[in-house]
């Protein structure tokens, strides 16, 4: 196993963190506390590949594949972890479109997520519908040419900036292969979005509820099979955990590397804090699970990139990644002793956006669900 990067990926990789460190991490502190991200700063991300790293180059995207996708990530996150979210929504949401749409719904939407014109939605979760997407309730039913959908969804990233959602309907029974998928392009009347939430963390990034009240959508509206919305859920949130384990890892780099900073600044009994053992093993520690974490969504990126299931190793990587980066993220608030704890310092705000990451595109603990399934079968 080699998932080593070729020079598309360093050069990826590279151009994410130059833009991270010169455009990102000078205003990540205005942006959590604004609670928006510049659309100049999303277009900026888009005109430089990034909305669409691992999509084919015919629709503007880089082609660059998942280990480059992964390595941007770490490196925007380790910016502004808000920003973060968008472009790992926004490419999930080019990527499923590039798998399972049809030519005329690539070619109308995708250029549009790659050029930062607008940003990609995943309408999947419903107050009864977490981790349980055969609890989902709103249906769509078919009248002539069109399909009427009524119903609310929860939790979903940026919809209030979003022209291009992949929504999700139940069209038959409540098996999972009643769901279907529908593409949603502009605003249709019947569609509201009453707000977003305040949430702890990931400010920038508003997380907002839709509501449909006989949304009327075009019979081409229609994704992939009738019936096949589970499969392409399940598809796309394991590509998904991949994003989230690697934007938890950029956070969790930020934090340490601040850290450090700080224990070598900060002086205490007439020497930096970095001079007493109970720094450096925090240190120490923050290191060796950042770095466990890295080779796991290394690991997972490399067999998607293959083509070879991986399904198991992206809720692995999700889970140790994103608990390793709590951790981290918690020891680097601890160094910074009262400090740490106060907005004047960025690990405070590392430790608010980090949290999440072990909720959302599923728990820790449905991550764990699908490791034993998969051993146990």
């Amino acid at each position: 196993m080699d998932f080593g990067l070729d020079e598309t990926s360093r050069l990826v990789r590279e151009t994410a963190e130059a833009f991270s460190k010169r455009r990102l991490a000078p205003i990540a502190k205005s942006i959590d506390e604004d609670g928006a991200i510049p659309g100049e700063v999303l277009k900026e991300l888009a005109d430089l590949g990034l909305m669409g790293v691992n999509v084919p180059e015919e629709y503007g995207g880089a082609a660059a594949g998942v280990l480059a996708y992964s390595q941007a990530m770490m490196q925007i996150a380790g910016g502004c972890a808000s920003t973060a979210v968008t472009m790992a929504v926004t490419n999930m949401v080019g990527e499923v479109i590039a798998a399972f749409g049809t030519d005329a719904q690539k070619a109308r939407t995708i250029p549009r997520l790659t050029s930062g014109e607008t940003l990609g939605a995943f309408a999947l979760s419903e107050v009864d519908a977490g981790s349980d997407p055969g609890g989902m309730r709103t249906t769509a039913v078919r009248d002539g040419d069109e399909w009427v959908l009524n119903g609310t969804k929860q939790w979903i990233s940026h919809a209030d900036g979003s022209e291009v959602m992949i929504v999700w309907a139940r069209t038959g029974d409540t098996s999972s292969k009643g769901l279907s998928c529908f593409l949603l392009e502009g605003r249709p009347p019947g569609l509201s979005i009453p707000g977003h939430e305040d949430k702890m963390g990931l400010r920038g990034s508003h997380t907002c509820s839709l509501v449909f009240e006989d949304m009327r959508l075009p019979s081409d509206a229609l994704f992939g099979e009738l019936g096949g919305g589970f499969k392409i859920a399940m598809m796309a949130l394991d590509g998904g955990r991949i994003g989230i384990a690697s934007q938890s890892i950029g956070i969790g780099r930020a934090a340490q590397a601040a850290a450090v900073a700080y224990s070598k600044d900060r002086k205490q009994f007439g020497e930096a804090i970095a001079a007493f053992q109970a720094i450096q093993w925090m240190i120490a520690d923050n290191e060796t699970d950042l770095a466990a974490a890295e080779v796991l969504v290394g690991r997972a990126a490399w067999l998607k990139e293959k083509g070879e299931r991986f399904s198991q190793e992206a809720s692995m990587a999700k889970v140790y990644a994103t608990e390793a980066a709590w951790r981290v993220c918690n020891r680097a608030v601890q160094v910074h002793g009262g400090y740490g704890y106060t907005r004047e310092f960025a690990v405070e705000r590392h430790l608010r956006d980090v949290r999440v990451t072990q909720i959302y595109e599923g728990t820790s603990e449905v991550q764990r669900i699908v490791i034993s399934r998969a051993l146990l079968k």
